[in-house]
């Protein structure tokens, strides 16, 4: 899930924004109001989220959270993308792994710059490194034609018990 250090820097576009694990720092870097557009995410103290972090940190590379960043805009270096992926283990296929996507959110003043379909494939391909047979996400209808584009097929109904 998350990092002390950052990954090497995805630059495909040729832009200054750099894709990379999630980092404890993020929480000042604006991570909790970017989940904030996509759901409910109240804010949490520092002590907090760093309970939480060395929760999903424990999960290693079962959890991974990547946040897309642009150091360019120093001191702050405002978080501007973010997704999810967890890694869930089977009985079936003989023991193998289902990649799930999640929480994948852009910033409304940094969309249409490819960001979220930068941090989608990623995920996609950690998912494959990880030896995933499949990577599967939930999304409103709305947004069936940008997961298209991402590579992702519409396949069966998506079904919730909420609490």
């Amino acid at each position: 899930m998350a990092s002390a250090s950052p990954e090497p820097a995805a630059t495909e576009t040729g832009d200054s924004v750099k894709i990379r694990r999630l980092e404890i720092a993020d929480r000042e870097r604006g991570f909790l109001p970017l989940l904030s557009q996509l759901s409910s995410c109240p804010d949490l103290t520092e002590s907090e989220f760093a309970a939480c972090f060395a929760n999903l940190a424990a999960l290693g590379d079962d959890h991974v959270i990547l946040v897309a960043e642009d150091p360019a805009a120093a001191p702050e270096r405002r978080i501007l993308s973010t997704g999810c992926l967890f890694v869930e283990r089977k009985f079936l296929r003989g023991g193998g792994k289902v990649g799930h996507v999640e929480d994948v959110v852009v910033d409304a003043a940094a969309r249409g710059r490819g960001l979220g379909l930068r941090v989608v494939r990623r995920l996609v391909e950690t998912a494959k490194d990880a030896g995933c047979y499949k990577v599967i996400l939930d999304c409103t209808p709305e947004l069936r034609a940008y997961y298209a584009k991402c590579g992702f097929v519409e396949k069966g109904v998506q079904m919730a018990v909420y609490f």
